[in-house]
């Protein structure tokens, strides 16, 4: 039987000692050397990435747009290939942030699941469970929600109190209570939760314990490695921290693909020594 994506991410922690998710966001423009500009190179830039990390991540996270955008979603089968051959253990979450009704969102969760072969996906949960449950048809995968996300703007939505629900909680905390019980169906759901706010990191984490935290921005976005882990890591709920910008391009010289190995393993390290 297959492993599933929640069996995935307790191996490649223990085998990697990592709780650091690297963000595949492939710029051309900030592309280094002789790859620099060319969008035709997305799939040397990301594989050499890859190649470089695979034996200090707990995940990696390609981000769709950044391929669709260069018409280079044939790039991103090829990376995912490379990925499955490279570094079989680790787990890939497809960053697609998708959310539709029932029938486009099985056409997503195609996409997702069978086009691209991810063990995992972002969504929308806007438009309610049926946006959702697609996804859950394929068991073993994972569907992260997003939940309290680091943007500035994600107060405007997520921040806001439901008077007409029990308890009145913030929106963030009412997603948060609906994927860790009634839309859970197969313990496929995790939520994102971004690390610019770890005090609503640590409000999630005592409504949902036991679910799995993808949270971005830590790195660039300037999320405190030591707070987010402090505030989500638990050791029966795994936690996966994402930093794209800071290893991508650590340098902008031939030596890129060193570069991000030594930044990832500086911030591997930093989220380790959080835990304890």
């Amino acid at each position: 039987m297959a492993m599933t994506f929640l069996d995935m991410l307790g191996t490649t922690e223990r085998q990697n000692q990592s709780l650091l998710c690297v963000g595949l966001d492939p710029e051309p423009t900030r592309f280094p050397g002789k790859l620099s500009g060319d969008a035709s190179k997305i799939y040397d830039f990301c594989a050499a990435i890859v190649d470089a990390t695979a034996d200090l991540v707990l995940a990696f996270k390609p981000q769709i747009a950044y391929f669709a955008a260069h018409r280079a979603e044939g790039q991103l089968e090829r990376l995912m290939a490379h990925m499955r051959r490279a570094a079989p253990h680790v787990p890939i979450i497809l960053d697609a942030k998708r959310g539709d009704i029932g029938s486009t969102a099985e056409q997503y969760a195609r996409e997702a699941f069978e086009r691209y072969g991810a063990d995992a996906v972002t969504l929308s949960p806007f438009m309610g469970f049926d946006s959702i449950t697609p996804y859950l048809k394929y068991h073993g995968k994972g569907a992260f929600l997003l939940c309290r996300t680091s943007n500035p703007g994600g107060d405007d939505l997520q921040n806001q109190r439901l008077a007409s629900v029990e308890g009145q909680p913030l929106l963030y905390e009412y997603i948060a209570r609906l994927a860790q019980g009634p839309w859970n169906l197969n313990g496929q759901l995790g939520l994102v939760v971004g690390a610019t706010y770890p005090a609503e990191i640590e409000r999630v984490r005592a409504v949902a314990p036991t679910l799995p935290l993808l949270i971005p921005g830590v790195g660039a976005q300037g999320g405190d490695a030591l707070a987010t882990v402090r505030a989500g890591w638990r050791p029966d709920a795994p936690i996966i921290v994402n930093s794209s910008r800071a290893i991508l391009y650590a340098s902008s010289g031939d030596d890129f693909a060193e570069a991000a190995r030594r930044e990832a393993l500086k911030t591997r390290d930093l989220l380790q020594a959080a835990r304890f």
